[in-house]
């Protein structure tokens, strides 16, 4: 047999622990595989099983001091055991890393195309200005980056687009393996579905092995060969996809997958339709409701280039109703509007015209304080619970907090008490033990269920949910997915879901919006966007989700 790209024998890592700690928690226990070169081989689990670990270790980016006992392989070579000068050009020149936050890869004082050329000349010095820039532009034009953008800064660029400049530049120096730690989390399905299809082309062309961390079970299956399937630092189970899915043997992989397949069967809990909606009263109507931004030209631009003044229409003339009750989806691509829209609803930011009716009051004409009140019967849930709650508060303030904002007057026991008995129907019991605790004691389920107390603790009639649970893994997703349609249910709230997840739109959703470039191009009950499309731009969209249950 040909010799593995990477082996990886009975490895385990144990990370720094503090000194009062009696006993060693093993964050990778004894696990074992091996990857050839073309493969491709997907590990998922959920959050604090080893995944991420595990790339870390083979990358040699452990934190200091941390204990690694086993064998990591590299064509033959020890890993740990590399030099310094050797272990610096394996990351990069070898091995890729496409980390889950674009952010913690990019400069934020660097262009793109800096960054890019740094990454040439510190690996490849002989390459000269233009060969690195044509190799630079080549590479970012693979992942849909146009050449004009070569000058911008990451600030500059949407969420997804980042991702896409940080899987530039891990494919830059044509490395023999790729480790993928969550890269698709922040992107939408077509832009997912177009990287993913450009990585694994790339594997199959330049025998390039591919190691996929993620929790999202669909895309494992859709570009993975192989399948390893962690638990609490240990490897549950091990097998193609069609053996993984069509025929798990381990009780967790099977709990994982029910937790999938639940969010992305046809069997809906959404149960109003158009019709029976129409007999409601609107609880929120939008009237050619626009947002739009100016971008100033420089006077020199305007000397030299003749450039005009350029206007982004981030929400452009957008006409809707949601009604008391409703779940209502709103889904697209990074970029279309959506996360823009629901904060001129909120008033975050003004809206450039037209109307927003909230309980019949035109919320445009409203004074700053009497918005603020307003927000009392509007609140949000926010796509990432760690960077939304404030690290200094403990969760008992934090979900106080409205509380205090909006003068809602209790004494400091009563308050206590309200905050209590949210923290009970989140299902953070015994709620004294987390009413004490800061985030950084929290997973990030129970982080988002401490956000969702927040968000309810006012008692709402219009709930904004930005992308609550797509950070999250299955099995927690849908957790709190039945919490949120538990307390939907016994307070009657009415819910503006905003994803990029299709499949968990129709799952959850009465009726969907479809967006692309500021505007609503399709609207309906759910079944009828699923079954019957109308727009060639929904139909791009369900075609590049990938579904799970096309398994087995």
């Amino acid at each position: 047999m040909p010799q593995p790209l990477l082996s990886v024998q009975n490895l385990w890592v144990t990370y720094p622990q503090p000194e009062s700690s009696q006993q060693l928690t093993h964050a990778i226990a004894n696990v074992s595989f091996e990857l050839a070169a073309g493969e491709k081989i997907g590990f998922v689990g959920e959050s604090g099983c080893g995944k991420s670990t595990l790339g870390k270790a083979i990358m040699r980016l452990l934190p200091e001091h941390s204990r690694i006992e086993g064998q990591i392989l590299f064509e033959g070579q020890s890993i740990p055991e590399m030099n310094a000068q050797a272990i610096r050009r394996f990351r990069g020149e070898v091995v890729g890393l496409i980390f889950q936050d674009p952010m913690t890869r990019l400069d934020p004082l660097m262009s793109i195309g800096n960054h890019c050329l740094e990454t040439l000349q510190a690996h490849e010095p002989t390459l000269t200005k233009q060969q690195a820039k044509q190799r630079a532009l080549d590479t970012l034009a693979a992942v849909k980056i146009p050449e004009e953008r070569w000058n911008q800064y990451p600030h500059e660029f949407s969420g997804g687009m980042r991702q896409r400049v940080a899987i530039a530049l891990a494919l830059l120096l044509n490395p023999k393996l790729i480790i993928a730690d969550e890269p698709t989390t922040s992107l939408d399905v077509r832009v997912s579905a177009e990287i993913l299809r450009e990585l694994t082309r790339l594997c199959q062309e330049r025998q390039m092995g591919l190691l996929l961390i993620s929790h999202d079970l669909a895309t494992i299956a859709t570009y993975c060969d192989r399948i390893v399937v962690m638990n609490q630092g240990r490897k549950e189970e091990e097998g193609t996809v069609e053996q993984i899915f069509g025929n798990p043997q381990a009780e967790y992989t099977q709990i994982l997958l029910r937790s999938a397949l639940h969010i992305q069967a046809n069997d809906k809990v959404a149960s109003l339709t158009s019709a029976a909606l129409a007999q409601k009263k609107p609880i929120l109507t939008l009237d050619r409701l626009q947002k739009y931004y100016t971008i100033e030209t420089s006077f020199l631009q305007r000397l030299f280039t003749n450039a005009k003044t350029e206007t982004i229409k981030a929400v452009d003339n957008i006409h809707l109703e949601l009604y008391e009750g409703e779940i209502f989806g709103l889904v697209g691509e990074s970029g279309c509007g959506k996360s823009t829209l629901s904060r001129t609803i909120l008033q975050l930011i003004p809206a450039t015209g037209g109307t927003v009716t909230f309980c019949g009051e035109e919320l445009t004409r409203l004074s700053p304080a009497a918005m603020r009140a307003k927000r009392r019967d509007m609140q949000m849930i926010f796509q990432d619970p760690s960077a939304s709650l404030n690290p200094m508060m403990t969760v008992g303030e934090s979900i106080a907090d409205p509380l205090v904002i909006h003068e809602i007057n209790a004494t400091p026991a009563e308050t206590k008490a309200q905050v209590l008995a949210m923290l009970e129907r989140v299902g953070l019991t015994p709620a004294l033990e987390y009413f004490d605790r800061y985030p950084n004691q929290l997973s990030g389920g129970q982080q988002q269920r401490v956000g969702i107390a927040r968000a309810l603790i006012t008692k709402p009639k219009l709930v904004i949910c930005d992308e609550p649970v797509s950070m999250l893994d299955a099995t927690i997703q849908a957790e709190v997915l039945d919490l949120m349609l538990e307390l939907k249910r016994e307070d009657n709230l009415t819910y503006l879901f905003i994803t990029h997840d299709l499949w968990l739109a129709r799952f959850l959703c009465d009726r969907i919006a479809v967006m692309n470039q500021g505007q609503i191009v399709e609207m309906g009950d759910t079944q009828q966007i699923f079954s019957q499309p109308q727009q060639a731009y929904t139909q791009e969209l369900l075609a590049a989700a990938p579904l799970l249950t096309k398994q087995g």
